[in-house]
């Protein structure tokens, strides 16, 4: 399951277990918020570390690239 369906589905049990009386639902609840928030959290990381690979591999092509064209141009 997704971070939010998780957090979507804790709120639901923390909800339904207050109005029934029922703690340990009510607890589980919590539990599958805080397990989707680790999750969102998660993801967000890991698209974070992602997108700055992407960006450092882009730089590092073109300075790859600048360099060749250098090494192109003085060898005329």
């Amino acid at each position: 399951m997704s971070g939010k369906t998780d957090v979507v589905k804790g709120r639901i049990k923390e909800t339904v277990g207050a109005l029934t009386g029922n703690e340990r639902l009510r607890e589980e609840g919590k539990s599958d918020q805080a397990i989707g928030k680790v999750k969102q959290a998660a993801k967000n990381a890991v698209d974070d570390v992602k997108d700055a690979v992407k960006k450092t591999v882009g730089k590092a092509n073109g300075a790859a690239e600048r360099a060749v064209a250098k090494v192109k141009d003085a060898a005329k």
